[in-house]
């Protein structure tokens, strides 16, 4: 496989043991590539900055800080990657709390390398991964978020990317089934998630279900 077909990857935790280890881990997957690892927010923010990055492992508690300051300040940089909460453990409430700041899913440290390795693939592909503990948190927060955007009609590329959603699909399948480029299908989505106020997919089918039946 080439290295440019590659998920680029950066770990952030505050333990070096920890860090060092999941990248040996890996490294030795033939699509997986490490871009960088980082103790901290600020220095994960400013790797970021600079090279391109795919999807960040990101823990929860960072010692002198929390993750959630990387996710707030990480789309004022332009960043575009998904982010894998990868945690010892986190309340309901502050995993909603990061569902609202846009990340992918949340997994626990204690969890297999292969489900480790697949919910990154999973999360590149444009999938949410979330573990079954933590979905009554992706309900709060889509239900929070609801609170705040009013509800606005969907185009008809919305909603046929909507459908295709709903069906599991990734941005590069749904590009094939429209026949259009995958940048296209990403525009769309970003498009709906600024019309229903929500950050990730899993927010979107709850949201779309809930609040936009009578249009799809």
């Amino acid at each position: 496989m080439q290295a440019a077909s590659r998920i680029r990857i950066l770990i952030v935790d505050d333990h070096t043991l920890f860090r060092e280890s999941v990248a040996r881990l890996l490294a030795a997957e033939p699509d997986f590539e490490i871009a960088g690892l980082c103790a901290g927010a600020d220095e994960a923010l400013q790797l970021i900055a600079k090279i391109p990055v795919d999807v960040v492992l990101l823990d929860y508690d960072l010692g002198d800080g929390k993750g959630t300051v990387f996710l707030a300040n990480a789309q004022n940089l332009g960043f575009q990657g998904r982010v894998l909460v990868v945690t010892a453990g986190v309340t309901e409430m502050e995993a909603a709390g990061m569902i609202r700041q846009g990340i992918a899913g949340i997994l626990r440290k204690h969890c297999s390398p292969e489900t480790l390795a697949q919910s990154i693939r999973d999360v590149n592909a444009g999938r949410d991964y979330f573990e079954p503990g933590y979905l009554r948190s992706v309900l709060v927060g889509v239900t929070e978020v609801q609170r705040e955007y009013r509800r606005k009609k969907l185009t008809e590329r919305e909603r046929q990317v909507l459908q295709y959603v709903f069906e599991g699909l990734a941005n590069k399948e749904i590009a094939g089934r429209l026949q259009v480029s995958e940048s296209s299908v990403k525009a769309t989505l970003q498009q709906l998630f600024a019309k229903t106020g929500v950050r990730t997919r899993s927010q979107l089918v709850r949201t779309a279900l809930e609040t936009y039946k009578d249009q799809l």
